[in-house]
């Protein structure tokens, strides 16, 4: 009996020993590559999962339109700018379309087999995109049959063939087939926009003008045309000039050789040729081009000159103004009774159709009139200009603008009164207090109040919170994106879910990719946090490891000498 004891107490006092010698027995191990394999994760299998079969959409569009059947499960990309909803009732417009044919699945191949050039709209008849484009579209087709170019529209709503063969993500989707090699349509969604684009493709890049009569003809006719006064309508100058027009597809080019034609346009006959202008209705009517007469120059020159001075935004103006290489932008927001490159754009914040939407994109409220400059590109900055809009402080913003001296402006929704719930509500004007600080991981949602996505993920990203209730050292957090902004959270859908990292909140977030489960969420924190923790059962403290840590060996020693005696 007393052998044994011996023993027992040898054993005792080993293990004792051991845990007084051996720190990292005592400590919880840092490394990333443990895995959770072991650990029991059944409670947290049982919660409700996110359907992952969802996909979302390609990028659309900004005006194109989606069934209104699917809006609530599908998202839309925050390059948009636009989000535009249809009508609720649609009723017929009276329009001329007998020279647009109708198309169906069963005499598409045969009708695109039997014409050379075709142009085919797909539309939906609830779209109000397609409402407005159809009378552009039956006016093109009317001038466009003289040059056997035929307009065709097919009901993407009945004829699922033909619309899923095109892989038709959007209304309308405007394809042009030439001998049956379908080209996307890139132009303006107006008549002028769409003749232009389609003799360009089937014709001569370059037209000549040899009489007064035809100058008259062509200026009444167009909007903007641009004009080369050559000394010989063949040889190098009139390539190039035909080369720089094939790079531009809504502006039509002209060249003579006759002084009264160049006269005609504004051009002084005895100038030194090759000579280049560019002709507009607006009231900026003229631009005289004196650069190299190369393609590349030439046409930038156009690039630069075929937007009024002012333009007022609408569906057709749009692509000309978010998809243009010029990315620096004033924009004014007001009533519409109200009053080096950049693009000056009027929005009409009381048009419910077109300025609404854009007016809530860019975060302007209210009814006074506001002026915001905004860099086009990949990180969309806004600057706005406040106070009184008088022509001084107007010319001082925009020079500031250009010389990059302005502070950018982000949208924020207030602060919340509250914000003690699991789940922690960021706006812009807290993102830094909150997201960036160094102490904490973060994980953040950003979401679409209407978004399918996001209200179908909203219990499973509770459940979450409420799990990891108490760790110190996590932040589950959510954020509006269509109301909120900030340059460290980039969302390229709804929803968008960052993590940031504690201690490295100078580099961007980490994308989570993870499965849109509670335990998918939880083995990418496990994974990927900075402060290691500890996640326990229903009924049981969590802690992080972190604070574990903080306790003092000796402290930690006496409790796994307890541990043993219990054992024992």
């Amino acid at each position: 009996m007393s052998s044994r004891l011996v023993v027992v107490l040898s054993i005792s006092a080993l293990l004792i020993f051991s845990l007084l010698t051996t720190p990292s027995l005592s400590k919880p191990s840092d490394s990333k590559a443990d895995s959770n394999d072991d650990e029991d994760l059944r409670y947290l299998e049982a919660e409700e999962e996110f359907d992952a079969s969802l996909e979302r959409p390609k990028y659309l569009d900004p005006f194109h339109e989606m069934d209104p059947e699917d809006d609530d499960d599908d998202d839309e990309d925050l390059g948009n700018y636009d989000e535009f909803e249809h009508e609720d009732e649609y009723s017929i417009p009276k329009i001329d379309d007998e020279d647009v044919f109708v198309l169906t699945d069963g005499n598409f191949s045969d009708f695109i087999e039997s014409n050379q050039y075709v142009m085919v709209e797909f539309y939906a008849p609830w779209c109000g995109h397609c409402q407005a484009l159809a009378p552009e579209y039956a006016a093109a087709a009317t001038e466009l049959k003289e040059a056997k170019v035929m307009l065709a529209k097919v009901d993407a709503t009945e004829e699922s063939e033909s619309t899923e063969q095109y892989e038709v993500q959007g209304f309308p989707t405007l394809y042009f087939f030439v001998d049956g090699n379908p080209k996307p349509y890139t132009g303006q969604r107006t008549k002028d926009g769409i003749v232009t684009w389609i003799k360009k493709k089937i014709g001569p890049s370059i037209y000549n003008i040899t009489t007064v009569e035809d100058a008259e003809r062509i200026l009444t006719s167009l909007d903007k045309v641009v004009l080369g006064f050559l000394d010989s309508l063949v040889g190098p100058e009139s390539e190039e000039l035909a080369a720089a027009s094939r790079l531009e597809d809504d502006v039509n080019f002209y060249q003579t050789v006759n002084p009264d034609v160049a006269k005609f346009f504004h051009v002084d006959p005895n100038v030194k040729r090759p000579a280049l202008v560019m002709l507009k209705k607006e009231a900026e009517k003229e631009a005289h081009y004196d650069g190299q007469f190369i393609k590349s120059a030439i046409a930038e020159f156009v690039l630069d000159n075929k937007l009024p001075l002012v333009t007022t935004f609408s569906r057709e103006s749009a692509p000309l103004i978010f998809e243009s290489p010029i990315k620096k932008q004033l924009l004014l927001f007001a009533n519409s009774n109200d009053f080096e490159k950049l693009i000056f754009v009027y929005v009409e914040m009381d048009n419910e159709d077109v300025g609404r939407p854009v007016s809530d994109f860019f975060g302007v409220t209210g009814d006074a009139s506001k002026i915001i400059g905004y860099t086009g590109s990949d990180d969309g900055k806004k600057y706005i200009l406040d106070g009184e809009l008088t022509l001084d402080k107007i010319k001082v913003f925009g020079e500031d603008f250009m010389e990059d001296k302005l502070k950018p402006f982000y949208k924020s929704d207030p602060l919340p009164e509250t914000n003690d719930e699991d789940v922690k509500i960021v706006v812009g004007n807290n993102f830094d207090e909150l997201v960036l600080d160094e102490s904490k991981d973060v994980l953040l949602e950003i979401y679409a109040p209407w978004c399918g996505h996001c209200q179908a993920l909203e219990p499973i990203y509770d459940k979450l919170a409420e799990h990891l209730h108490g760790i110190d050292s996590l932040v589950v957090a959510k954020m509006d994106g269509t109301t909120n902004e900030h340059p460290n959270a980039k969302a390229d859908g709804f929803p968008t879910i960052l993590f940031f990292p504690a201690g490295n909140k100078s580099f961007d977030p980490i994308t989570v990719d993870a499965d849109r489960t509670v335990v998918g969420f939880y083995k990418f924190l496990k994974k990927h946090a900075s402060i290691p923790f500890k996640l326990q059962k229903p009924g049981s403290s969590l802690t992080s490891e972190s604070s574990e840590a903080k306790k003092p060996e000796s402290s930690k020693a006496k409790e796994s000498i307890n541990d043993v005696r219990d054992e024992l």
